[in-house]
């Protein structure tokens, strides 16, 4: 069935692709909060702060760009934090992702929904007890493609400037399955973006 929604949804982009009025490119960074969520997951796990940055193009679909399909590249770390008295954990997760969302621009403000495959590139974990740290890199354990979906708004300034704040939740367990059994654990990020687009 993900298979299925996933190849309309590419068939649909490149019918969108195809009728394009017209093409803008932005670049866009900003601040996450990220932690991770779910059945299996740390009930002490904190949000954890990040970065996020990469660009964007946009199709438009409609006059005036009022429906807009636009895909991105984004940098983007996740993961979460946990405090236990004097002892802290932290889990860093460093994700390419590409969203493909349906946008719609209302004269200002936007919404935008869609989904996001994640491709994890690299992995921090780090352990804090008094004066003592250790620290690990090993990405064995963890599932390289995150697939999701993504959700914001924001307001377009006319000159070009814009500001939005999006959720990013995904769908595929962070962890590989071990001896059959699914770890449902999952990322889960608040992105606020600061971007600047070119192009009409």
């Amino acid at each position: 069935m993900k298979k299925i929604t996933l190849s309309l949804l590419l068939v649909a982009g490149a019918t969108g692709l195809a009728r394009a009025q017209s093409v803008q490119v932005g670049i866009k960074a900003g601040p996450t909060l990220a932690t991770i969520t779910g059945d299996d997951a740390n009930d002490a796990n904190k949000y954890k702060a990040g970065l996020n940055a990469g660009v964007a193009l946009q199709f438009g679909l409609a006059p005036k760009n009022f429906i807009a399909l636009q895909p991105e590249i984004l940098y983007s770390m996740k993961g979460a934090r946990t405090e236990n008295g004097a002892v802290e954990s932290k889990s860093t997760l460093h994700y390419i992702d590409v969203p493909v969302l349906l946008r719609i621009n209302a004269d200002g403000p936007f919404f935008e929904l869609g989904p996001q495959v994640g491709f994890l590139v690299g992995v921090k974990n780090e352990l804090k007890s008094g004066a003592g740290s250790v620290s690990g890199t090993d990405k064995s354990l963890y599932n390289t493609v995150d697939i999701g979906g993504v959700a914001g708004v924001g307001y377009q300034f006319g000159s070009g400037p814009s500001l939005g704040l999006r959720y990013n939740m995904g769908f595929t367990p962070i962890y590989k399955d071990v001896l059959g059994n699914r770890n449902k654990q999952f990322n889960s990020a608040f992105q606020l973006q600061l971007g600047y687009r070119i192009g009409e």
